[in-house]
C-alpha cells in the first residue's frame, strides 16, 4: 500500500463564469409571430412567456431572453439571427455582462 505524505491537496477555486443577458430588440418588420416562434425554438419559452415578451420588447424597444454563459448566449443569438435572416426579418439581437 501507497504510503501518503502528511501534506492536504488543496482544491483549485474556479471563478462562476461570466453571465450575460441576451436582449431581443424591437424593429418595424420582424413580425410578431416571428419573435414568438424564436423565444419558443431557440430560448425554450413557452407559447404565454413568449408572448409576453414579445409585448414587451414592442412596448420597450428591448427585452431579456434570457442570460446564460458567453459561449451559450452567442450561440443562441447566431441561431436566432439566423432563422429570422432565413425568413427575410432583420431581427436584431446582443449581450451585455450580467451586472
Amino acid at each position: 500500500m501507497p504510503q501518503t505524505s502528511g501534506a492536504t491537496r488543496q482544491r483549485q477555486q474556479t471563478d462562476t463564469p461570466k453571465r450575460y443577458h441576451v436582449y431581443l430588440h424591437n424593429d418595424d418588420f420582424t413580425t410578431m409571430e416571428m419573435v414568438v416562434k424564436i423565444l419558443v425554438e431557440v430560448f425554450f419559452k413557452s407559447n404565454e412567456e413568449a408572448i409576453t415578451l414579445m409585448l414587451q420588447v414592442h412596448n420597450s424597444d428591448k427585452a431579456i431572453a434570457g442570460t446564460y454563459v458567453y459561449d451559450i448566449a452567442a450561440s443562441k443569438i447566431h441561431k436566432a439571427m439566423g432563422m429570422a435572416r432565413a425568413e427575410g426579418y432583420p431581427l436584431q439581437l446582443s449581450m451585455e455582462p450580467e451586472q
